[in-house]
């Protein structure tokens, strides 16, 4: 069964520990940025090893919440990049776009676990995301950002139809359209 985006899940527990302590290694959770991967790691590490824990992680973080918090937090669903039962990496879609968002983050954050880079699966990853953007959420063209010394994730967002449109401070910023049908793609 080819790579696939899906609903968070305990069924993949093992390897999403095997990743994380992968992005743990390169020092994602000592990043100055407030990505989610990196918020994640400081608050979830020492839980996700137990089976309740990892579950608490997954129902609280995982999928899709309509929540929208003070501190600027907007809607979100977040899915997986799975095969079989190996985690892959995981793409969030922001589902409207703040002031920050808008110049900065953009509407999809995604991380593909260091052991599987190079390997095409964020492209994949996010072309199997479009469609989601479009048909679940209504956006018919989503924003995604990259820091201007990312060669590789500009490369993922071009390959995917993004057109830059400028860039702010260390940020390139791409819009592609979602609703165009994309190869590939699985949800």
């Amino acid at each position: 069964m080819p790579p696939q985006l899906i609903a968070p899940t305990v069924d993949v527990h093992a390897s999403f520990l095997a990743a994380m302590e992968e992005f743990r290694a390169e020092g994602a959770d000592r990043s100055p940025r407030s990505s989610n991967l990196a918020r994640e790691l400081r608050t979830w590490r020492d839980r996700w090893p137990s089976a309740e824990g990892f579950a608490a992680y997954v129902g609280t973080v995982g999928g899709t919440s309509y929540d929208e918090r003070a501190d600027g937090v907007v809607p979100s669903t977040t899915l997986w990049w799975v095969e079989g039962d190996t985690y892959l990496g995981r793409i969030a879609l922001r589902h409207r776009l703040t002031g920050t968002l808008l110049a900065y983050g953009g509407h999809v954050g995604y991380a593909v676990r260091p052991s599987a880079r190079r390997r095409g699966h964020a492209t994949a990853m996010l072309r199997a995301a479009l469609p989601y953007a479009h048909q679940e959420l209504g956006l018919d063209r989503v924003l995604v950002t990259c820091d201007d010394t990312n060669t590789g994730s500009r490369r993922v967002i071009e390959a995917c139809g993004g057109v830059f449109e400028d860039q702010r401070d260390e940020k390139l910023r791409y819009w592609i359209h979602a609703r165009r049908p994309q190869a590939d793609a699985h949800v």
